[in-house]
């Protein structure tokens, strides 16, 4: 089942904690972990420090508690866990998705679903506000939309348009085609 998995599963690059300036790379692919180090100082002494790696197969990495402390001081405890599941075999395979499908997928959640959805990543959080999606949710649940009615959508946003009632929505249309009419009149 994961053999249609890219090679590298997860990279990440960074700082080492403050005051340190050195930097470093965690990369993970399907069958080691790679950890580099880059030594940056002004001191003379590690002026000819060369870069550093380490290696490991996903086996031997989860039994390196040295390595998984390093890690851990340098990303986070959230990366690291996120580093075991993947040497343990567990994939996120809907992290892996692409936006659009993953938006699509979504059109065909309840409302409630998709509130607590986008309460459990940044990603979702930003797919579940997105106007790709409320556009979507919307013209699911209207029988037809007026060229009117995308233009407002457009100034408020999809997702507003949902949750506006109809009678607001008639009134916001009709100002709309008003202030339309004003203009057209204002420029003849």
């Amino acid at each position: 089942m994961a053999s249609w998995l890219p090679e590298t599963l997860f990279e990440i690059v960074g700082q080492g904690p403050a005051p340190s300036k050195d930097y470093y790379q965690l990369l993970v692919t399907r069958s080691q972990v790679t950890f580099r180090w880059w030594k940056i100082s002004l001191r003379s002494e590690y002026r000819s420090t060369k870069p550093g790696e380490t290696k490991e197969t996903h086996e031997d990495f989860l039994k390196n508690s040295h390595l998984q402390v390093q890690i851990a001081l340098i990303f986070g405890a959230r990366i690291l866990d996120y580093v075991f599941s993947l040497c343990e075999g567990k994939f996120d395979f809907l992290e892996r998705l692409s936006d659009d499908l993953l938006l699509s997928i979504l059109s065909y959640l309840d409302l409630e679903d998709i509130a607590r959805l986008s309460q459990t990543s940044r990603r979702f959080a930003k797919l579940c506000t997105s106007g790709k999606l409320w556009e979507q949710i919307v013209q699911s649940a209207c029988d037809h939309i007026t060229p009117d009615m995308r233009a407002l959508a457009q100034d408020m946003g999809w997702r507003q348009m949902f949750f506006t009632s109809k009678l607001q929505l008639q009134r916001h249309l009709r100002k709309r085609i008003q202030q339309q009419g004003s203009r057209r009149s204002s420029e003849l």
